[in-house]
């Protein structure tokens, strides 16, 4: 690996990593090979409400597929569609869930059975009905392949993936009565013929406009006969099996039309064991982005499976038309479009890493995403904050403008796109979004008047806002910069990027609430979640400065100052207030049984501040805390998160501290250091150009590259 100049926050720290990632280092280590088999899906399954390791469920696709499938232990409508500790599967899922906070839309399920005795292909349509036990000890669960054995149908069930479509191949035991069930969660099927059904589901929580709807097609190898229906919504298919006879399905879905569903259904073309290599050797091809050596069996799981749900979301919204050009059904204005479309993701949490990642290693599908939401631009007055498939209310801030700065430093996005992105930004930084508060601004009359959002106006989050808001302006300025703006607007982004400023109480060295009238809020504590902020509490947003560190650092007294309140973040016990909440929300929950104080890995607002040490010369403590994190808090297991997983972005940390950077500031091109897990590794991006540009060695991005 070559190594060259890395733009860096110290002199020193960046000295140090130099010395760790040169090639005499990694002499004679070799790289990770098939890395595909390196992933565990089930990582972050053994969740609830209450507490969350992970909030995730066993994802069989590919990456950014637009259709997702997994096995569904829960009831339907159940957020929490896949829990390791539940016994027994009711279906198998056509998902687009991002969140269990947020849910599914568009699902739809299939179900293979066996009658028992006294048991009827009428008692099957009932979810309850036709589940089965299953042990995890006959479960194969990888990112292109799902097995499991159904105990209580003596069948085997397979999945493989495709971006639209997939293969199912069910083993059956002899019986006069095999077959299996589609449940279109209260929409329609139809039987077209004896290999044959379609449907139509429009089952949602919301995002979407009237016309909305997901058509399915499902084409058996073995002809079937209909044994029982119930209304149009859901159907029992029946023949008879040998034992060991295996039954394949095709199953497709497009969001554009019956005949779209069609063709896309061509993707699961050829027989499930091609399929299914093609599916491993998609995912090897982007997990082997990045190659890394030297570490132990156990970190390259826990790195691969981190590495796999960072390449999930956000979604494929877009299909191949008749003439292979992308298209896309829009949900946001109803109306069928040429171009790219991505959803189901939540900026607000995914800004910080996440969107980095991609823009780092996998360039050529971010130019496409960038391309996507400039679509969304074009199709309605607003970006999306949080977006499944379209706006959603939940969360705040105006992260878009970062997703679209560190595209657009990293020279990704089209300059017409760009030109239509900044407008809608432009938009959204004076409006607010009629029917969901989270897109736009909410406050920003009294943010772009007062330089913050007061507390004491009847709008929640007031700090958080404003953080968020002036750090957004300032990736604003930066987009303004590239298109060349007029100074005028140059200055008023400039203006109101300090406007974190308004918040920071000198004297606690805290953000704090401030009313209308100038004051801070009474009475304040610096343990009190919610209120003036998001999931959080000051501790935790006093840092949410990611443009403006070394100018915080002065604001706060200075080096010494600013470390011994890092210091603070970590020593302080993990106490708490939930009386914004009125109960323990389980963020909290996962910030105590963490044991690192008031520091909250488990959620998204406080995750880069271990590497603010690095801005005041205390690089040993980013690495003490660094790696108390990777070695502690993340694991290649069911419970193997520290909180929400949150579309990759809990993820995407412990991708980039292993790598040894991080990008604390989305939109520029710095990165703070640490020392990395692996002592030799490579990013090989699109085939091996980065930005655009051919590597000096041809495959692989240097430290200077990663800065250009």
């Amino acid at each position: 690996m070559q190594i060259t100049v890395f733009k860096r926050i110290l002199s020193a720290a960046g000295a140090a990593l130099l010395c760790l990632l040169l090639p005499s280092c990694g002499k004679g280590v070799s790289y990770v090979e098939d890395p595909a088999e390196y992933v565990n899906t089930l990582v972050g399954t053994m969740s609830d409400f209450s507490l969350s390791a992970g909030n995730t469920y066993p994802a069989i696709a590919l990456p950014w597929g637009m259709n997702f499938w997994t096995p569904q232990t829960g009831k339907d409508g159940d957020g929490w569609q896949y829990t390791y500790g539940a016994h027994e599967i009711r279906g198998f899922k056509q998902t687009h869930q991002p969140s269990p906070w947020i849910n599914d839309y568009a699902s739809f399920s299939i179900m293979p059975v066996r009658l028992q005795k006294g048991a009827s292909y009428e008692g099957m349509l009932d979810q309850d009905a036709r589940k089965s036990i299953f042990s995890h000890a006959s479960e194969t669960a990888m990112p292109y392949y799902y097995s499991v054995y159904l105990a209580d149908h003596d069948v085997t069930a397979e999945i493989t993936p495709t971006d639209r479509a997939a293969q199912m191949r069910f083993t059956y035991p002899e019986s006069d009565e095999s077959g299996f069930v589609i449940d279109s969660y209260g929409g329609s099927v139809e039987v077209i013929d004896s290999c044959t059904v379609v449907g139509i589901t429009t089952s949602n929580h919301g995002g979407v406009p009237d016309n909305f709807a997901n058509f399915f097609i499902v084409k058996s190898d073995k002809p079937f006969m209909v044994a029982a229906s119930r209304g149009v919504s859901d159907v029992a298919l029946a023949f008879p099996t040998v034992r060991g006879e295996q039954v394949t399905l095709k199953v497709a879905s497009s969001f554009i039309s019956a005949e779209q569903a069609e063709r896309n259904l061509r993707e699961a073309d050829g027989s499930f064991d091609e399929v299914c290599a093609a599916a491993k050797a998609r995912w090897n091809e982007v997990l082997g982005r990045i190659q890394v050596g030297g570490g132990k069996e156990e970190d390259y799981r826990t790195f691969y499976s981190c590495l796999y749900r960072s390449t999930l979301f956000p979604r494929k919204l877009w299909e191949e038309g008749r003439d292979g050009k992308p298209r896309h059904y829009s949900p946001y204005d109803g109306k069928v479009h040429d171009g790219y479309m991505y959803t189901d993701n939540g900026f607000w949490d995914t800004f910080r890493a996440q969107f980095p990642l991609l823009n780092l290693v996998y360039p050529d599908e971010s130019a496409r995403m960038l391309a996507g939401f400039a679509n969304v631009a074009r199709e309605n007055a607003f970006l999306p904050e949080w977006c499944s498939p379209g706006h959603r209310d939940c969360m705040i801030g105006n992260n878009s403008a970062s997703i679209v700065a560190d595209a657009a430093v990293k020279g990704l996005v089209a300059p017409a796109d760009l030109k239509a992105l900044y407008d809608a930004l432009v938009y959204g930084s004076e409006h607010v979004h009629p029917q969901v508060k989270s897109s736009g601004r909410l406050g920003c009359d009294y943010y772009n008047t007062l330089g913050y959002v007061p507390c004491d106006v009847g709008i929640r989050e007031s700090v958080a806002r404003t953080l968020e808001y002036a750090y957004d302006d300032w990736c604003i300025l930066q987009i303004a910069c590239i298109l060349g703006r007029p100074q005028e607007e140059l200055d008023k982004w400039e203006a109101r990027s300090h406007n974190w400023r308004n918040v920071l109480d000198a004297e606690s060295r805290l953000m704090r609430g401030r009313k209308q009238d100038g004051s801070f809020s009474e009475p304040f504590s610096p343990y009190k979640w919610g209120g003036d902020f998001t999931e959080g509490n000051a501790w935790h947003y006093t840092w949410s400065v990611f443009h403006e560190i070394l100018p915080l650092v002065v604001a706060m007294g200075g080096n010494d100052s600013f470390e011994q309140m890092l210091d603070s973040v970590f020593v302080v016990p993990p106490i708490y207030d939930d009386s914004a909440y009125g109960f323990r929300i389980h963020e909290i929950a996962e910030m105590q049984v963490a044991a690192m104080g008031n520091y909250a890995h488990g959620n998204q607002p406080a995750q880069h501040v271990i590497f603010l040490y690095d801005y005041v010369g205390a690089r040993e403590k980013t690495d003490k805390w660094v790696d108390e994190v990777r070695s502690r808090l993340y694991k290649a297991t069911p419970d193997g998160y520290c909180g929400d997983e949150d579309n990759g972005q809990t993820s995407a940390w412990y991708v980039f501290s292993s790598l040894g950077f991080y990008p604390v500031c989305p939109g520029s091109n710095e990165y703070a250091l640490c020392t990395p897990l692996f002592p030799k590794f490579r990013i090989s991006p699109a085939g091996g150009k980065a930005f655009g540009a051919p590597k000096s060695d041809g495959n692989f991005i240097t430290y200077e590259d990663l800065t250009k």
